[in-house]
């Protein structure tokens, strides 16, 4: 599950990087609140969420591989994972609003 949901978000953090989209929208990118009150922060968060998601996909694919090097059980993989999986998608958002809140302070 861990293996798949890294490849899944690598590859959309690449092609969320590559095809930022241009202008502020409801449908795809990042879209939070605070990243969607100017052009300026919109960008700035496109491409540094676009960069988060590869290094948070490659970091599952990475852990992923634990059960190859540690002995696990088949039932505690299945709890951890999913565990692992949101605490990566968390970190994209908590890491992505601190840095508009740290780039950008008075708006």
């Amino acid at each position: 599950m861990a293996f798949l949901t890294g490849i899944i978000l690598a590859v959309t953090g690449i092609i969320q990087y590559v095809f930022a989209p241009k202008k502020i929208n409801n449908f795809y990118g990042y879209r939070t609140p605070s990243s969607m009150r100017s052009e300026e922060r919109w960008h700035f968060a496109q491409k540094y969420s676009a960069l988060k998601l590869i290094v948070g996909g490659l970091s599952l694919l990475l852990i992923s591989t634990l059960p190859l090097v540690v002995e696990m059980s088949e039932t505690l993989q299945i709890i951890i994972q999913p565990g692992i999986i949101l605490l990566s998608i968390a970190y994209l958002f908590y890491s992505t609003e601190k840095a508009l809140k740290t780039r950008f302070p008075k708006n």
